[in-house]
């Protein structure tokens, strides 16, 4: 029991440390060959789990092999365009100047309510609206809708805008994230000394802070338990 609870939890790390090396990426985001790298590494993982007499080396080593063609597929899908499109695939258009490409559905045997349900997705239920579809390697469809049916934004009306940015978070769980003050060249002491204005002494009864970048402080504390 022990010795197949130690076996797991080294597959584990090492699962979790392959996927990590992977890079970020969702499911719906990966390439073909990456899924099956997921997939196979998955499978080769289960078999040291599942049976004790198989060594575990003979499992660890197969993954570590697949991690290392999946990474150096991905180096060399950055250098090489060919490898690239042999390996990822190319975009394929779909909709081009509000038409229908119908041998291209019928070459990806891609059906016309599949067409339909994904522009619904991307709130577009009329193809009519529709300027160019690309379905993309990862399987995702890009819509660029004709250029009477974008939404309006404050370029088109000349308006002038202010930079917004992102909020900065500051607590997390009453955890001070020092990294995030140190970007924006405050202190703990700082931040302390605001949270007093509100009555707030203790850091760790707050949940969740954040500053945005026209210096307001937001603040969030824990729920009292029951």
């Amino acid at each position: 029991m022990i010795l197949t609870f130690i076996r797991t939890l080294i597959l584990f790390v090492l699962v979790v440390m392959a996927l990590r090396l992977m890079g970020k990426r969702q499911i719906g985001q990966l390439q073909p060959y990456e899924l099956v790298v997921i997939i196979m590494i998955s499978e080769l993982a289960a078999i040291p789990m599942e049976n004790t007499g198989f060594p575990l080396l003979a499992g660890i080593i197969p993954i570590l092999t697949l991690l290392l063609v999946e990474i150096s597929i991905s180096y060399l899908s950055l250098k090489s365009e060919k490898l690239r499109g042999f390996v990822c695939g190319r975009p394929s258009v779909l909709i081009e100047n509000g038409k229908i490409v119908e041998h291209e559905l019928t070459r990806l045997r891609y059906n016309i309510n599949d067409l339909l349900e994904q522009l619904r997705s991307k709130n577009i239920p009329n193809i009519a609206d529709v300027e160019f579809a690309i379905l993309e390697t990862s399987g995702d469809i890009s819509v660029i809708p004709k250029s009477q049916k974008r939404p309006l934004n404050p370029a088109d009306l000349n308006l002038p805008t202010k930079y917004e940015g992102i909020p900065m978070t500051l607590i997390i769980d009453g955890y001070v994230l020092q990294d995030n003050l140190s970007k924006i060249n405050l202190d703990e002491n700082w931040l302390k000394s605001e949270l007093s204005k509100f009555g707030i002494n203790d850091l760790k009864k707050v949940f969740f802070a954040s500053l945005d970048t026209e210096g307001k402080l937001f603040y969030q504390l824990k729920a009292k338990a029951v």
